[in-house]
């Protein structure tokens, strides 16, 4: 946010903001051990990273060496498409463990440019079987969870992360919770917190598109569908929002409606411990 292209209000208010608003991600950070892990690699990351304050980690990153590993949800360009700094013609990322399916894998090996930072070795890919537990380090573990979502180029995961205190889960994109395998009430009782997809607030949000090509879930049905798992304690917290939705600035009905009935929006730099 400001989205390419976009000069409404929204958007001009956005670059008024001292601070900017970045696309979905996130950074697991170890700061005893100084291991730092990636999670999803969106085209912001050349200032993203700069929310990453641990001095450990800025000392690796000019070491060329700033990941312990990334792991990758999909391949819609909001989420990998910043591997392309991280190769020869930017950081010249030293070899780096790479979690994704293998459709996904299949997709970096056989593609440009990814494939020539798997040739040089930039992207250890790892590819991962979804649905099983792995172990990443002595404090993490990690398990991909297949949802539905739009399979042009790849299939899409979210990932639960498990530390030493609390398990978080990071669901970005999915088409619907209906169309879903596992359910999701179930699966956010199972974790802390859970970062869910919160693209669109409503489909009128973009005129001239028919939002059946873009499919998402909307805040509200997400609200309904979660609101007993929230009034028992469960933490949720929408991520992945679209520029055009209104949740995203603080003083809004929406974000109102959304704090009210017990739920969060993520922002920039929100820390939680695992």
């Amino acid at each position: 946010m400001p989205q390419v292209g976009c000069y409404a209000e929204r958007c001009e208010r956005a670059r008024g903001r001292a601070s900017p608003r970045y696309a979905a991600s996130l950074a697991l950070v170890e700061p005893e051990a100084q291991r730092y892990y990636l999670v999803d690699v969106t085209p912001d990351i050349t200032r993203q990273i700069d929310l990453i304050e641990e001095p450990g980690f800025r000392a690796r990153a000019g070491e060329r060496r700033p990941f312990d590993g990334i792991f990758l949800t999909h391949a819609h360009i909001g989420h990998y498409a910043g591997l392309a700094v991280l190769g020869r013609e930017g950081l010249g990322m030293a070899p780096t463990p790479t979690y994704c399916t293998a459709a996904m894998a299949d997709f970096l090996r056989t593609n440009g440019p990814w494939d020539l930072m798997v040739r040089e070795g930039r992207l250890d890919l790892r590819p991962t079987e979804p649905g099983r537990w792995h172990r990443v380090d002595d404090r993490l573990e990690a398990r991909a969870l297949l949802v539905p979502h739009r399979p042009e180029y790849s299939d899409t995961v979210g990932w639960m992360f498990r530390g030493p205190t609390a398990t978080v889960l990071y669901l970005p994109d999915i088409d619907s919770w209906e169309r879903w395998e596992l359910d999701v009430e179930d699966v956010v009782a199972s974790v802390d917190v859970a970062l869910v997809d919160a693209s669109f607030y409503s489909a009128e949000e973009v005129p001239g598109r028919d939002i059946r090509d873009i499919p998402h879930p909307l805040v509200p049905s997400s609200m309904d569908r979660l609101q007993g798992r929230v009034d028992r304690g469960a933490r949720v917290v929408f991520t992945h929002l679209n520029n055009t939705n209104p949740a995203l600035f603080e003083d809004s009905a929406e974000a109102a409606e959304i704090r009210r009935r017990g739920f969060e929006v993520a922002t920039e730099g929100m820390r939680i411990p695992l």
